[in-house]
């Protein structure tokens, strides 16, 4: 195996562990900060909560997209 397919067998587990790693640190110092944190600081965490969410409900099969491949659109059209 090389490292292109390598890296797309292993690439989304990496990302997402950096990704929850990345979430969870920030969820512990909003939880566990003992000053006042303004609402502009908690934005980053509440976006890259959404944008997860956002992006673990799109099924993989309607991202890949192949211009040479026949549309299924045009036969619901048609």
């Amino acid at each position: 195996m090389d490292l292109i397919e390598l890296w797309a067998i292993f690439g989304p587990g990496v990302a997402g562990a950096v990704f929850g790693a990345g979430w969870w640190i920030w969820l512990d110092a909003v939880v566990c900060s003992s000053t006042t944190v303004p609402f502009l600081h908690y934005l980053p965490g509440i976006f890259a909560s959404l944008a997860g969410l956002m992006f673990n409900c799109v099924r993989k099969e309607d991202i890949d997209y192949s211009p040479y491949d026949e549309g299924e659109w045009r036969y619901f059209i048609a």
